[in-house]
């Protein structure tokens, strides 16, 4: 029998929520960027719920530099990723731990230990959402002037992946014998060195952690341009995109599933899951009204920051707000989302402020306001319609819009047949469905057998 194909759900945790004035709603601590506490209760909230994942985002500097908006936004000050994933591995059993790291601004070893470190922690529940950094800011914490060009950003992204691979394969699952009699802790030919040397890196290895429960964290990726698109069909296991139309969203899944096929790869081993930002309310009007109040606790200055720096453009605050977008450069930032926004800006003929505050919610993901019922319409339509595999829900503010969406949204989909009950097991990979990695040393072993 077939088995019946589910919607995977992960919580995206944007410290107060993703609405860009979500520290400012009367459900959301103004200060939960700095409360572990706040976090933990999320994590055990999600993992109640049998969510697949949670999901940490990661910037390596401070975005929003223009003194009239910095001080009226929270997102600037948060947690490292894996510090934080690492605690609240300690109080969870069954959910996945996501986290972002950037490619542009770590080397490979740093990246192989830290999240396989968090693999084990865990019992083999660690993701790594890699990126390639787009921000200007963050490169001139890192000893440039200007970032490095998108392209090249990929291909040295390339070859950090193959290298942190390489790294995760150093241990055969069976190499640690740690027999007391015979004085033997591992066993040599079980061990395997890299000796990577490529146009960006050298790495020697070995790496000095063994592997998981899981063999190592599942790939995760984020990028949806033309290069993001080919890293992502070629390696990703799960990608988190950001699409606002289904007819936008059902070209990436059959963009990806074939770029998946043409690298040899099985389709189904790519969980997409785009963004989605739910309001919800017990009627439509009320879902309506709940989104107008935190609209209008908006300020313009934070509003003009956050569509510069989701387009990755320069200052807009000279323009006219309530004018059209002007012509703008390509960027050397997040080329698909300036896109996204661009497209959405000529489909709708919006203003400068009518376009951010159409982003405001979920920075160019989907936005859906609505009753419970008519969110898990939405969804299944999308998941039915192969738009996605499943969803990375980026709740307005927290902890309060997750929990409307666990409590009224989750027990609909579930009823329909849409979302499990129960976990798959206990590691990320049995929970999406997707396979063991085996060792490329027992993949050879058992190719000679035959």
């Amino acid at each position: 029998m077939t088995k019946t194909r589910q919607i995977k759900l992960g919580a995206f945790l944007m410290t107060d929520g993703h609405h860009i004035a979500g520290w400012r709603h009367p459900r959301a601590p103004a200060n939960a960027n700095v409360r572990v506490d706040h976090f933990l209760r999320l994590a055990r909230l999600a993992e109640a719920a049998k969510l697949d994942a949670i999901f940490l985002s990661d910037s390596l500097g401070v975005r929003d530099t223009n003194l009239e908006s910095v001080h009226r936004t929270s997102r600037n000050v948060g947690f490292e990723p894996l510090t934080l994933l690492s605690a609240l591995s300690v109080v969870t059993h069954n959910i996945g731990l996501i986290g972002t790291a950037s490619t542009s601004f770590n080397e490979p070893f740093h990246i192989a230990r830290k999240f396989a470190s968090l693999d084990l922690l865990s019992g083999g529940r660690a993701g790594w959402n890699l990126v390639t950094s787009s921000g200007e800011e963050e490169a001139r914490n890192f000893n440039l002037d200007r970032h490095i060009p998108h392209a090249d950003r990929y291909d040295r992204a390339r070859e950090f992946l193959d290298v942190v691979k390489g790294l995760w394969n150093t241990w055969e699952d069976d190499a640690f014998i740690r027999d007391k009699v015979s004085g033997t802790f591992f066993d040599p030919e079980k061990l395997h060195v890299l000796n990577h040397r490529g146009r960006h890196f050298k790495v020697k290895g070995p790496l000095n952690v063994a592997r998981s429960p899981q063999g190592h964290p599942v790939v995760v990726q984020a990028g949806a341009s033309e290069d993001g698109r080919d890293l992502a069909g070629a390696s990703a296991e799960a990608i988190f995109c950001a699409h606002r139309t289904l007819n936008e969203a059902r070209a990436f899944y059959a963009d990806i599933k074939t770029r998946a096929a043409n690298a040899g790869r099985n389709p189904d081993h790519v969980k997409i899951m785009p963004g989605v930002s739910p309001v919800i309310g017990r009627t439509e009007a009320e879902a309506r009204e709940k989104f107008e109040e935190l609209q209008s606790l908006i300020h313009p200055a934070v509003g003009l920051q956050l569509l510069s720096t989701v387009m990755g453009v320069g200052d807009l605050s000279g323009y006219d707000i309530d004018g059209p977008l002007p012509d703008l450069p390509e960027t050397n930032g997040p080329k698909s989302r300036q896109q996204l926004v661009l497209d959405a800006a000529r489909r709708d003929k919006l203003t400068i402020r009518q376009l951010y505050l159409s982003i405001a919610g979920a920075r160019g993901h989907w936005q859906v306001v609505g009753t419970a019922e008519q969110i898990a319409d939405a969804l299944e339509e999308r998941f039915v319609k192969e738009g996605a595999d499943g969803f990375n829900i980026m709740a307005p503010h927290l902890p309060g819009g997750l929990e409307d969406f666990i409590e009224g949204v989750v027990p609909i989909l579930r009823k329909r047949g849409l979302f499990r009950t129960e976990y798959a097991g206990t590691t990320l990979r049995e929970n999406l469905g997707l396979p063991f990695p085996e060792h490329h040393a027992t993949h050879r072993q058992a190719e000679a057998a035959e």
